[in-house]
This record gives structure tokens, C-alpha cells and sequence, in this order.
């Protein structure tokens, strides 16, 4: 009989079902724990939420983006009409979530790691709560019935939204779109409506259908968008401003590619006016905020990047530290106007503050995008117009024909025999025959007629490459671009250079502690070839009688012809000359964040900026004729750093809110240059690269200087109500750049704001969608002073003679002066910021008033202390302005949308005070003319000064001319010469004759902007107006009111003859007989202009195209700039203004105009690309 165990069996098996049971028992009791444990760590997490009467699904689709947790509700339960009003500042999620639930009897509980919202019974039984509990897992678990697929993009643009919620509206069921914007989600076969939501952007609901694929475009809210703008050390809501505050943000600066943040900048902001006054690559522009505040001081505005302030001096004659900062790392500007914004900067707010933040890394998949622009210059819309080649023979003619009566005695003496035209031709094609063919009657006829203007410019392709990498966690972001430009300039031989990068990465290493690092590096290289003008005055002056070459190669210039002007050609110039500058800059910040205690943070931010730059120059051996070739090198060298550390601390209770800053600041800059230069070289080989092949001594310099400052400042802002707001501002500066005596100084301001839109009696205006008045008072300082410009300095460039030996010696140039303070400005505004129609319509409107006192000027010391004068504290000017700007939705219907900015600014300058004697005097461009500008008491700044030309003398008018002499040379005046106007009676034409004759500064500038935009097509146009400024040109003084040593404008054929005697232009004479050249009247032209500042055509390829690419985005686009300028001005672009010396920002330069680069009009092609 078999044998069987089957007890044993029983009991091993009814064991392992013991020990199965268990072990269930044992992991169902640990994951109830966990769940639990998982629900106390979920709710307990601390949050922030500010809202007022607002729906409660917007306040719970804010906690999901900020906590990250995800919540389950039906419509039944969550209904559109609730609303919520909290002001929570670092609450646990639990106590936020009972506060806004609570009132409307939802209760809410977490399961599978979401929370899940139910309606709340008034006797709140355990039934119900199950029944609840039952149902909201069936809704989350219903079965879906097929999938659908699709890509969310933002409105009128083609880049893919990565991160978007895209949930069955009613359910919980719902996915995130990837990084190109593409998401995949399953259905219920019909009634399923799709809810698309974004941080910033319009919700949408949209009906599935039938549809497999279903792609939706959202709109960002502009409003949300552009609430937040970047202050002093912080952020705050555009709607909490008390102070005067223009934002630019990145889409803004995408609509004009430009070289440099100046020039994206030009006509974006009110009361910001932006001359772009060289058409040279990256040429420099000067920025004025609200006009000028002093005469030797800068007024240049402070330009903060990532909290890291540039130097706002120049670092050369042709560039500023903002200049070196790449323009597509760019993603917000902020120009801060009046004294509220103003203060928290000090000593350095003056003139103004522009914060510039770069572009940050953001949570989630990692983008890589690629921008690539290429662009062609071509002449621009104005230029000079000059004497052809005949037309130049025949004025020369007449100009040696017109001695005899100009100098009769000298004419009989045979005393300008050698400037007959003649015999000057004969001579030169003596040397050059192919030049001229001598023709029957005995004249000679040109073989050339060469256009300068074409000879020097080219026409070559720019190119402009950026890569940008960016991604994280939620703890960890990094953003990273590197960048190419190589921009080739109008003027042949020019061009600049840029190799760019930079980097930053931002981790929240603790709860309490947040750290981050910015790091830019850029290289560039430029060849400035119209240094000191010498080109663009050349290619005017050149005879165009002459090739660009002899047939043996070498260069054809005006030297070479008999009795010229010993000057060289252009393209001589451009080929001969090397002018390079190579610039390195490093600017960098790291910074932490420590929170100390609830709304009580610490920030400290280190910051360094080292700006390296070479400067290399040489000259061939046939340019540098006398000297046998030259070159140079100079080295520059500007470090600075800076550590600020200040708290901030943030509380709301009841009706009051306050927001307070306390800080310190320690800056210090370094600055340190050399520089040789030799002569004499046996070959061209070399240039700049082997000084030590000079035959000369190297001439040497070199120089050091060092200042720093320590800063204590303070804010602190207050509101009631959320509609009443008041802010307080200060802070002590201390410079070693002044006086013993003045060290420190302090600049408080205040300022008050009034939300009138969210009075009861405005609440649910249909008209009057936001209203906000506000007004501000404060002082600001200017700081921008040569180092140690209170102390006695020693100079070398003293020496004497002993026994026949110049010996050098050492001596104090200047007296000190302990007294010398800080130039200081007191600023009053008022503004206004008012929509209508739901901000289809949005107005914002400033009236200020500027007072500048204790300017820094020169003032007059008695003989016996051994020198003229000292600088002191004694001068005033005053600025009073109006700034409007209105944004408009023309139209907003379907797929077509249109919309227009336009602004104006208006400023009056007035000098109240000077030094004794009180006018100043000053040249605003070439060294060889007389004085060109005053400043007077009463006038503005840039004022121009001479003599006022009222035509010319005619023959009726012989009697009456000869009672006259010209003004510095004495000739009796005669038919046909100027005819100036006697302001003092005195029957002679002297210095005293004099006067004001005009102003830079206009009356009005601005800017109208329209974007139109169509399906995937957008057009952007913006027109650029400058109203009721003059300019001074004094290229009349070398192209019209001489002749026949060079060429003119065609101007000159207007001069006066016995037949054409109702002229302002003199008769042409010779140079060397009777020429007479003065700044007047008739150099003065009125220089409004309206231009055509930049025209793109873009288009956004469609999603079916973009992700069959693999792409987030495809864009291309098309651009003009500079397309068209309408101007009074006959000689070319009246923005142009000079740039020989430092004289970009000096005040007499204001509408000076005296040859420039020329603006060209570029065409430019360009793509977008994201993956």
C-alpha cells in the first residue's frame, strides 16, 4: 500500500498561507504608513500665494506650478464662479489649501500621490466621504478609447511650449508637453474637451471631436507677463511701481538684430534719446535720459548687468563698456528715469541707470536653439554729392579767372602765375599722361571720372552665428550660448570681429539656500578706419579727375597735382592704414541667496569686470611719406570689482504690506596703460608687429590710476490696501575721487502711487481697465570725475636749459582743492498709467523737472598763486521735460492682428549758473576752425556760436560792401563776398558780431512701431522722428567755402556770379586769394529728419513642417534698416556727428557735424532654429 503524508502536507501549506497573509498584512500596514507619511510631506511643504478676487481653478493651476502637485477635481465641484481672495507668504500647502476650500465646502484628500478635491457634506458622515472617495477614483480610473496626438504652441509664433498641462477637462487624466511642445494623450471616444495650461499664458478648451491630431497655439498674458520689471536690487509688479520705469523685453529687441544693446535700444523708451552717430560696424551711440545734467562731467548713463555695474566712462574714443556685451544674451532691459528709481544707485544715478538682465536656464527638457543672420550694406539713403570730374576743371577755371578781381595788384605782378590752371595740367600730365587728353583748342579733357564714394565702399556679406543651449531639474538650471559676428563695414578694409560666450547656472542647493554664477567672455577685433575722419572727409575731397591707380599700380592722390592740398586718397588711406583695437572682456557674478527666516533673505553678490584692450596702428612708408612709416602699440588695461551684500524682508498683515532693503557696497577699479610708438622703417613688412625695426626711439608712456568707493544703501516700500504706495529710498556714497573734505554724501528720495482703478467707484469700468497716478522727489549724484581730480598732481613735462642742455624736470600742474564734491541732481516727476478697453488702449505720460547744482567747473584764481584757474563746485542747469507713449490694438480679429506703439519725448535744457566769467567756450569738431559752441547762462547746452550770414554783396551794394573789411584777413569786402550782419553797429565785422546761431538738441524725438501679424506671417515697421534741432555742418568750411585745392560739393555751382547774385554762396575764388571761411549762419541747417529705422518681414513655419524637422521652431526672416531718411539736410545724414578725440560725449558736440562714417542702408536675411 502506498504511503501518503497528507497531514503533513496540510500543515506545511496552511503555514505558507499563514506566512503569505503576513507578509500582505506586513507591506499593506508599511504602505499605508508611507502613504501617510507621503501625505504629511506633500501638505506640509511651505508656498506662497497672492490673489485677489480671483477664480479659485487660477489659484489652484498656480499651486500646481509652484508646489508641484497635481490636482483631481470636477467641474461639479470646482465651478467657474468661485473666487478667492489670499495673501499667503510661506504657508504650508495644507493651511493655503483650507483657507481657499474651506468657504466653498470642498474638501480635498491625497491619494496615488494627486490631490483629490470633493464636495464636503455640511454633517461630513464617513458615507458620504466614501461614496466621494469611490467616485473620484472612478473618475480618475475611467477607460480611454483611442489616443490623440498634437503640438502646443505660443500664439503667432512657431516655438514648441515644452511644459504645458494638457488634461480632460473633468478628469484627471492629462499629460505635459515635451521640449518641443509635442504631447500624446488617450481619449474617450467622444465629448472629450481638451484643457491646454501655462504658466503665463491663457488657459484654452478645446473640443477633440473626431480629430486624431489636434494642434493649439496659446496666448500669452501679457499682462501676467509684464507685471513683474527689474528694479535696484530686486524685482517688483509693474502695477506697484511708484517710480518712473521703462521695460524692453527679449521679443521686443528680436524685432531690430542689431550689433549692440544701444542701438536696439534707439526709440524703445520714452525720454531715452539714442544717437547711432557713426555707421562704422558696432558704431558707438550716445544715450541720453532725460538730457544733459553737466558740462564736465559724464552723461552717460550707469548700466547694471546682472547686478554687476560697467564703468560709464569710454574705454577709447570709440567705445563704452555696454559696447562689449553681446545683444542676443540679452532677454530684459529696464531704464530706470527719475530720482525714485534713480537713488538706490546714488552717486551714480544722475544720468540715469539701464539694468540688463541675461538669459536664464528653465526647468525641464534641454533646447537648443541657433540663430544665423547674414547682411549686406550698401550706401544709405543720403549722401554728399561733389563735383564731377568736368564739373570740377571748369570751377577750378573759374576760380583762377576771378583773382584779378579779388586781388588786382598781385593778378598784374604775375604773383599767382603758377596756380593757372594750365600750367598745372601741363605739368601733371607730364608725369601722369593718361590722366588728361589735351584737345584741339589747347584745354585738357579727363580720361576719369571716379566716384569715391563707390571707389571706398564695398558691398561684402556680414555674418552673424548664435548657439544657445539651456535646461535642469527643479533644483538645478544652466543656460549657455557661444557666438560668432563678423561684421564687414561700408568703408572698405573695415570690420569688427566678435567671438562670444557665456554662462550661467543657478542651484538650489538647500531649502534656505539658493547659489548661482554668471561668466562672459567676448574677444573683438575692429579696424576703425575712419579714425580721426581722414577717410570720409577724403573721399569728398579727392579730385575726380583722378584713377584709384596709375597705370603702374601705384596710388593716384590730390598731392600729386600741382598746388593741391598734400593730401592722400581714401582708398590710399584705407589700404595704408591699419587702426586695430582688440578687446577682451570677462564680466562675471556670483551670487547666494540665504533665507533667514520667514520673508527675511540675504543676498551677496560678487561681481568683476576686466576689460583688456590693444590698440595696434601703423602707416605704410608712402602714406607716412615724411616719416618713413610708423607704428604703434598701446595696451589698456580697466579691472574692476565688487561685493554687496543686503537683506530683504517681505510681510503682509491685514490691509498693510512692506517690502524693506538694507545694504552695503564695496567697489574698487584699477586702470593701468602703455603704450610706444617708433618711426622710420626700411620696409612695410613688419607694421605693428616688430617695433624694434623703427630706426627711431620709441617714444614710450604709460600711466596708472586707481578709485574705489564704499556704499550704504536702503529701501523700503509701503502699501495699504493694495492701492495706496509709498516708497523710500537712500543711500551714503563715499568716493575717493573727492575732496578731503566731501567724502561721503547722501541721496534720499521719496515717492507716493495711487491704484485709482481699484477704487469702488472705477471696479468694473467697461472703459477704464487700469489707472495709476504717482509722483516722486529724490537727489541722484554724478560721480564720473577723472581720479584724484581734488588733488595737486605732479607732470613730467616740465624742463629747463642749462649750459645748452634741455634737462627734464617734474612740477604741480593744478591746485587742490579739498572742497570738490559730488555734482548733484534734485528730480521732481508726475506720471500718469492709464488703459482702456481691457488694455487695448494703454497711455503712459511723465512731466519732470531736473535741477543740476554744484556742477564741476573751471573758475578764475588770482595770477599770483601761479595758476589761471581751479576747479570748483560752482555751476547750475536745469531740465524740465514731457514723455508720452501710447500702446494700441488697432485690430484683433481671427488669425490677423495689428498693433502699434508710438512715443515722444520732449526736453528743455536751461544753464542757470556758471563760473565767472560766465560764458564757455569750446570747438565740437575739427581743431582747425574757430570756436563752434557756447555755453551761456539762460541758453541751452550745445548752443552753436558765430556770425550770422544774411547773403551775399551785390553790385548795387558795392558802396555800401566797401565799408567793410573781411572778417580776419582784412580785404575790402566787394560784390559777391559774404555779407555778414553787424550786430554791434560798429561798421566792422569783428569777434563781437557773434552770436547764438542755433541748437543740437531737439525739440521732440521718437519712435511709431506697428507689428502686423497674419497666420504665421508678421510684418514689424518702425519710424524714427527727431523735430526742431539743428546741426552745425563744418564740412562747408573744406567743401564749399574753398575751392580748387580739392574737390566741393556741387553746391558751389550756386555761387554767386553777376547773373546769380540772390545766393548765400560766396564767388568762387582761389584758395590762396580772398578765401574767407567762418562758422556762420549758412553752416546751420535744420535737422529734423524721420527715417526709416528698421522694416522685418518674418514667417513661422507650421507645426506639420517643424515636426516632421524634428524642430521646436523654424523661423526666417527678412529686414531693412536705415531704409529711407527724409531730411532738410542736403550732405548727408544729419544723426552723423564727429568722433576725432573723446568728443562723443562732450557737450559741444551736440549736433556737430564734421565727416563721418556714412550710415548704410542693410539688407539683411535671417533663421531661427529649436530642437
Amino acid at each position: 500500500m502506498k504511503r501518503t503524508n497528507t497531514g503533513k502536507s496540510m500543515s506545511l501549506k496552511g503555514t505558507m498561507q499563514k506566512t503569505i497573509l503576513m507578509l500582505l498584512a506586513l507591506l499593506c500596514s508599511f504602505g499605508t504608513y508611507a502613504n501617510e507619511k507621503f501625505e504629511q510631506t506633500l501638505l506640509s511643504q511651505k508656498t506662497e500665494l497672492s490673489l485677489r478676487d480671483a477664480s479659485l481653478r487660477s489659484a489652484l493651476l498656480q499651486l500646481e506650478n509652484t508646489t508641484k502637485v497635481k490636482f483631481i477635481f470636477s467641474s461639479k465641484v470646482v465651478k467657474n464662479e468661485m473666487k478667492v481672495t489670499i495673501n499667503a507668504k510661506s504657508k504650508a500647502l495644507s493651511e493655503v489649501l483650507d483657507e481657499i476650500l474651506a468657504p466653498h465646502n470642498i474638501l480635498y484628500r491625497v491619494m496615488e500621490n494627486q490631490v483629490v478635491l470633493y464636495q464636503g457634506d455640511k454633517i461630513g458622515t464617513a458615507n458620504t466621504l466614501l461614496s466621494e472617495k469611490i467616485n473620484t477614483n472612478a473618475l480618475v480610473a475611467k477607460t480611454a478609447d483611442r489616443t490623440i496626438k498634437g503640438r502646443v504652441t505660443e500664439k503667432d509664433k512657431a516655438d514648441g511650449l515644452p511644459g504645458v498641462n494638457v488634461v480632460i477637462k473633468g478628469t484627471s487624466v492629462g499629460t505635459t508637453t515635451d521640449g518641443t511642445g509635442a504631447y500624446t494623450l488617450s481619449v474617450p471616444e467622444s465629448g472629450a474637451v481638451l484643457v491646454f495650461s501655462f504658466v503665463g499664458y491663457i488657459s484654452q478648451e478645446v473640443a477633440v471631436g473626431n480629430r486624431s491630431t489636434l494642434d493649439v497655439a496659446i496666448e500669452s498674458d501679457t499682462k501676467a507677463l509684464s507685471e513683474v520689471v527689474v528694479i535696484g536690487y530686486g524685482t517688483a509688479k509693474k502695477s506697484d511701481l511708484t517710480g518712473s520705469v521703462g521695460s524692453v523685453k527679449e521679443d521686443q529687441l528680436k524685432e531690430r538684430p542689431s550689433p549692440s544693446l544701444n542701438q536696439a535700444l534707439s526709440g524703445k523708451v520714452s525720454g531715452v534719446q539714442v544717437n547711432v552717430n557713426s555707421g562704422r560696424p558696432g558704431g558707438r551711440s550716445n544715450v541720453r535720459i532725460r538730457g544733459f545734467s553737466s558740462i564736465n562731467s559724464s552723461n552717460n548713463p550707469l548700466y547694471v548687468v546682472d547686478g554687476v555695474m560697467l564703468p560709464q566712462g569710454t574705454q577709447n574714443q570709440y567705445s563704452s563698456a555696454i559696447d562689449y556685451i553681446n545683444p542676443n544674451d540679452i532677454v530684459s532691459v529696464e531704464v530706470l528715469k527719475d530720482a525714485s528709481s534713480t537713488a538706490i544707485y546714488g552717486a551714480r544715478g544722475a544720468n540715469g541707470v539701464i539694468l540688463v538682465q541675461t538669459k536664464k536656464g528653465r526647468s525641464g527638457e534641454g533646447v537648443v536653439t541657433y540663430n544665423v543672420d547674414i547682411s549686406v550694406p550698401t550706401i544709405g539713403p543720403k549722401r554728399p554729392h561733389t563735383l564731377n570730374a568736368q564739373q570740377y576743371l571748369d570751377v577750378e577755371d573759374l576760380a583762377y579767372k576771378n583773382i584779378e578781381k579779388f586781388d588786382p595788384a598781385g593778378w598784374a605782378s604775375g604773383k599767382y602765375a603758377n596756380l593757372n590752371p594750365q600750367t598745372r595740367r601741363k605739368a601733371f600730365s607730364a608725369q601722369h599722361p593718361d590722366v588728361f587728353t589735351l584737345a584741339a583748342d589747347g584745354s585738357y579733357k579727363p580720361n576719369y571720372d571716379t566716384d569715391w564714394f563707390k571707389e571706398a565702399t564695398q558691398n561684402k556679406v556680414s555674418q552673424n552665428h548664435q548657439l544657445g543651449f539651456s535646461g535642469g531639474n527643479e533644483k538645478t538650471t544652466y543656460a549657455l550660448s557661444l557666438g560668432y559676428r563678423d561684421d564687414q563695414g561700408l568703408l572698405k578694409e573695415s570690420y569688427l570681429k566678435r567671438y562670444s560666450t557665456r554662462f550661467s547656472i543657478d542651484d538650489q542647493v538647500k531649502k534656505w539656500l539658493k547659489i548661482g554664477a554668471t561668466l562672459s567672455y567676448n574677444n573683438q577685433s575692429e579696424n576703425l578706419v575712419d579714425i580721426n575722419d581722414a577717410v570720409p572727409r577724403q573721399m569728398v575731397e579727392d579730385f575726380p579727375f583722378l584713377p584709384v591707380r596709375y597705370p603702374d599700380g601705384t596710388f593716384a592722390n590730390n598731392r600729386d597735382y600741382p598746388q593741391a592740398e598734400g593730401s592722400f586718397s581714401s582708398i590710399h588711406r584705407l589700404t595704408g592704414r591699419k587702426y586695430i583695437v582688440n578687446t577682451a572682456t570677462t564680466l562675471g557674478s556670483l551670487y547666494g541667496n540665504l533665507t533667514l527666516a520667514k520673508g527675511l533673505e540675504l543676498r551677496s553678490v560678487l561681481g568683476i569686470n576686466v576689460i583688456n584692450q590693444e590698440v595696434n596702428e601703423s602707416q605704410t612708408r608712402t602714406l607716412a611719406t615724411s616719416e618713413l612709416g610708423t607704428a604703434g602699440k598701446s595696451n589698456r588695461k580697466e579691472t574692476f570689482w565688487s561685493w554687496e551684500n543686503y537683506l530683504t524682508y517681505n510681510k503682509s498683515w491685514g490691509i498693510h504690506a512692506i517690502n524693506a532693503l538694507a545694504g552695503i557696497s564695496w567697489q574698487k577699479t584699477n586702470i593701468s596703460t602703455t603704450g610706444a610708438s617708433v618711426r622710420n622703417f626700411a620696409t612695410d613688412a613688419f607694421g605693428f608687429n616688430n617695433l624694434g625695426a623703427g630706426a627711431t626711439l620709441p617714444s614710450v608712456s604709460s600711466g596708472a590710476q586707481s578709485f574705489a568707493f564704499n556704499s550704504y544703501f536702503g529701501r523700503v516700500n509701503y502699501t495699504l490696501l493694495d492701492k495706496y504706495l509709498v516708497t523710500f529710498t537712500g543711500r551714503a556714497d563715499g568716493s575717493s575721487k573727492f575732496g578731503e573734505n566731501h567724502k561721503f554724501a547722501f541721496f534720499p528720495s521719496a515717492a507716493l502711487a495711487w491704484k485709482v482703478s481699484d477704487e469702488e467707484f472705477l471696479k468694473g469700468n467697461s472703459v477704464i481697465s487700469n489707472l495709476k497716478v504717482r509722483t516722486s522727489y529724490g537727489l541722484t549724484g554724478n560721480s564720473e570725475i577723472p581720479p584724484y581730480s581734488s588733488l595737486s598732481l605732479l607732470s613730467s613735462n616740465y624742463a629747463t636749459i642749462y649750459n645748452d642742455t634741455k634737462v627734464g624736470g617734474t612740477g604741480i600742474n593744478r591746485l587742490a582743492n579739498p572742497d570738490l564734491k559730488w555734482e548733484k541732481t534734485a528730480q521732481t516727476d508726475a506720471g500718469v498709467e492709464i488703459s482702456f478697453l481691457k488694455g487695448r488702449i494703454s497711455v503712459e505720460a511723465d512731466y519732470y523737472y531736473r535741477k543740476t547744482t554744484d556742477m564741476l567747473l573751471d573758475a578764475p584764481v588770482p595770477r599770483s598763486s601761479g595758476y589761471a584757474v581751479i576747479r570748483k563746485n560752482i555751476g547750475s542747469m536745469q531740465n524740465k521735460g514731457f514723455e508720452f507713449t501710447l500702446n494700441t490694438t488697432n485690430i484683433e480679429r481671427g488669425d490677423f492682428t495689428w498693433n502699434s506703439s508710438f512715443n515722444v519725448s520732449l526736453n528743455r535744457n536751461k544753464v542757470l549758473s556758471l563760473a565767472t566769467p560766465s560764458d564757455i567756450f569750446g570747438v565740437g569738431g575739427p581743431s582747425f576752425t574757430n570756436q563752434t559752441g557756447i555755453i551761456r547762462i539762460g541758453q541751452p547746452v550745445g548752443s552753436f556760436w558765430g556770425l550770422i550770414r544774411e547773403g551775399t554783396w551785390s553790385e548795387a551794394e558795392r558802396d555800401q560792401a566797401a565799408k567793410f573789411t573781411s572778417y580776419r584777413n582784412n580785404l575790402t569786402m566787394l560784390p559777391g563776398d559774404i555779407k555778414y550782419k553787424d550786430i554791434n553797429g560798429d561798421g566792422a565785422i569783428t569777434d563781437a558780431d557773434r552770436t547764438i546761431i542755433g541748437n543740437g538738441s531737439p525739440k521732440a524725438w521718437g519712435t511709431f512701431s506697428n507689428t502686423v501679424r497674419y497666420k504665421s506671417f508678421d510684418l514689424t515697421f518702425d519710424v524714427a522722428y527727431s523735430y526742431g534741432n539743428d546741426v552745425l555742418d563744418m564740412t562747408k568750411h573744406s567743401s564749399e567755402d574753398r575751392v580748387s585745392i580739392a574737390n566741393s560739393y556741387t553746391s558751389v555751382l550756386d555761387a554767386w556770379t553777376p547773373t546769380n547774385q540772390n545766393t548765400p554762396i560766396a564767388q568762387i575764388r582761389e584758395t590762396r586769394a580772398g578765401y574767407v571761411t567762418n562758422v556762420d549762419s549758412h553752416w546751420v541747417y535744420d535737422g529734423s529728419f524721420l527715417r526709416g529705422r528698421n522694416l522685418l518681414l518674418g514667417y513661422n513655419f507650421p507645426s506639420a513642417v517643424i515636426s516632421k524637422l524634428k524642430l521646436s521652431k523654424l523661423r526666417v526672416y527678412l529686414s531693412a534698416q536705415n531704409f529711407f531718411l527724409l531730411t532738410k539736410y542736403p550732405h548727408g545724414d544729419p544723426e552723423v556727428t564727429p568722433t576725432n578725440g573723446d568728443q562723443n560725449s562732450n557737450v559741444f558736440s551736440q549736433g556737430m557735424i564734421w565727416h563721418g562714417y556714412p550710415k548704410p542702408t542693410t539688407y539683411m536675411a535671417g533663421l531661427q532654429i529649436a530642437f
